[in-house]
This record gives C-alpha cells, sequence and structure tokens, in this order.
C-alpha cells in the first residue's frame, strides 16, 4: 500500500495537482492538510471519480485536513480524544481527522503553527502535541500512522540555517522534545532513513531554488506498522515551479510504501 501526505495550501486551488499527483505515483491514501475550506466548498468529483472515497473537515477559510482513500474508508473520526480548543472563547479547529483504510488507521494532523514563543498559540501548540500523544498511545497495539504536517523541525539538519531560527518557533527545545517523547513512546518516524529532503520551501526569495528548506512534514507508525514500511520519498518536482505548471504549494508531498 503507498500513503502520501501532503500539506497542499488549499486544496480548491490546487484540486488538479493534487488529481494529477494522485495518478502519476499511485497512491492508495493521501492524507492532506490545510484545505482551507469546508467540505461543501471542496471540487471533489474529479478524485472521487478516480475511485477515491473523501473524509474532510474543514470549518473555515483556515487549517482543515482530509483522508481521500481507495482501498476503504472506515470508521472515520474527527478530532483525536482530548483534543483542545483554541481562543477565548475556545473553539475547535479542523486539525485531525482519522480513517480505517485498508486495514491501517491513517490520522491526517495539521499541527499548531506556534507563531511566535510569547504568543498563546505556542502554549496552544505545546498542549495540542500533550494531548495527541496521550490519546495516541492507546493505538500502539494496532496498525497506526500519524502523518502530516507536524511543523517542528527536530533536528538542526532539518533547517537551512539554523542561526535564522534561534529562538523562534519550530525549533524550540519545548516543540522538539514534545516530537521526540512520540518515539519515546514507541513511534517510529518512517521517513527520514528513506527520504533526508526537505519538505517545505517558503515563497520567499527563491527558497526552493536555493534549496533553503525545512523539514517538518513526518510519518510516525505504530510498531506493528513500522516493520512493514518498505520504502519514502519526497516528490520534490511536485514543489519545483519549473516542472509543473501552475503554482505549487509551500510544502512538497511524502511519500510512503507499506507492505501488504
Amino acid at each position: 500500500m503507498r500513503i502520501a501526505t501532503w500539506n497542499v495550501n488549499s486544496l480548491r486551488s490546487r484540486i488538479d495537482r493534487v488529481e494529477a499527483f494522485l495518478a502519476r505515483h499511485e497512491v492508495d491514501v493521501l492524507a492532506v492538510q490545510e484545505t482551507k475550506a469546508k467540505p461543501d466548498q471542496l471540487p471533489l468529483m474529479g478524485i472521487e471519480s478516480a475511485g477515491y472515497e473523501s473524509a474532510v473537515v474543514g470549518l473555515n477559510q483556515w487549517n482543515g485536513v482530509a483522508v481521500f482513500s481507495r482501498v476503504g474508508l472506515d470508521d472515520v473520526t474527527v478530532g483525536f480524544p482530548g483534543q483542545p480548543p483554541f481562543g477565548d472563547p475556545g473553539e475547535a479547529e479542523a486539525r485531525a481527522i482519522g480513517a480505517v483504510c485498508g486495514g491501517v488507521r491513517i490520522w491526517s494532523l495539521y499541527v499548531p503553527n506556534g507563531r511566535k514563543v510569547d504568543d498563546p498559540h505556542y502554549l496552544y501548540k505545546l498542549d495540542w502535541l500533550a494531548r495527541l500523544r496521550e490519546s495516541s498511545r492507546e493505538w500502539l497495539d494496532t496498525p497506526t500512522a500519524l502523518v502530516g504536517d507536524w511543523n517542528i523541525a527536530p533536528l538542526d539538519t532539518d533547517v537551512f540555517d539554523m542561526a535564522q531560527f534561534r529562538g523562534k518557533t519550530h525549533v524550540t527545545p519545548a516543540e522538539r522534545d514534545a516530537f521526540a517523547a512520540f518515539g519515546e513512546d514507541g513511534w517510529s518516524e518512517v521517513t527520514r532513513a528513506h527520504a533526508p529532503s526537505y519538505t517545505y520551501w517558503d515563497y520567499y526569495r527563491q527558497r526552493f531554488e536555493r534549496d533553503r528548506g525545512l523539514k517538518i512534514d513526518f510519518a510516525l507508525a505504530s510498531p506493528p506498522l513500522a516493520e512493514r514500511v518498505t520504502g519514502a520519498f519526497v516528490d520534490r518536482e511536485e514543489r519545483d515551479p519549473n516542472v509543473f505548471p501552475g503554482a505549487p504549494s509551500d510544502h512538497a508531498p511524502v511519500v510512503i510504501d507499506i507492505a501488504d
């Protein structure tokens, strides 16, 4: 089975690219983040006519996550148990959706950005990760994948220039510790060994062309699933504006192959 995760930075704007990507790589399950739309605003006819079932959650023009599967889509869950709200008054955000696809539970996750270390969104991010960790302990014994945009660069080598990020979000010790805690519980990050490439390049000052990016999109697998992973790659061509016409997302898709 082939699973992919991709922050598309507006599904409505890039639906043609998503349809072409699914066909080009024969993806069985695609987890999408940052759809930026309510479900009834998404033109999913092409994806569904290609044989994919869809599970989508979106509340407004921000955030939004989805799972598209051609190997079954069962037991859809919107949000994980204990997922915290944000704001005052607190409101739920469309940042997590899970479904069983081909016998594997896939969670499409869009971890909060954090904005700045002195922003309430940063504390929300750490709380969100802590709550996810607590819930995810219950899933370790079954084939489960936590995939998506984690908005964390766990290692210095995941950042094109650490000097520019000192004291900023994505690289703080608290964020990195939160990410590492999943590994302590038994989750395995299964893309890095096969695909060390960056996964995100800002549109600013030709960051992609100069390969000044970040590695912030990951797939964490439970022990029963991790042993079935046979490979992974980052589709950098999808991010390259010189390869495919039209405006790309600032993230590249990450593809993971799993033995049946």
